[in-house]
């Protein structure tokens, strides 16, 4: 599993790149962290003015998914966070449970 964490000024405190603090909300190491200054993604995802910045977002994508011309079709996304996590996380679950147990698992070491 991969996390990609794109953070991006939305609040009048956002005035630059994340600090240390802010990026150690996320400490787990198969987590890459961005800074999206100019919003780039969510004008990707929709955002037409200051009233439709798309943030607090999650996606999920099975293994392989690229992103070549077009935005890819995720198994599951919304937002905020707070109000999907648990239909993200099912979808966490069932595309792991998809790709074969995990090497803890394998070793017995879950």
């Amino acid at each position: 599993m991969r996390v990609y964490v794109v953070w991006e000024p939305v609040l009048a405190t956002d005035v630059g790149a994340p600090s240390t603090t802010t990026l150690a909300r996320v400490p787990d190491l198969r987590t890459s962290q961005y800074w999206d200054k100019s919003r780039l993604l969510s004008h990707v995802l929709g955002e037409q003015s200051r009233a439709s910045i798309v943030w607090d977002y999650v996606a999920v994508y099975p293994r392989g998914t690229t992103w070549d011309t077009s935005f890819p079709q995720a198994v599951s996304s919304g937002h905020p966070v707070v109000k999907v996590i648990d239909r993200t996380q099912e979808a966490i679950l069932h595309l792991l449970s998809q790709s074969g147990p995990s090497k803890a698992q394998a070793s017995g070491n879950n």
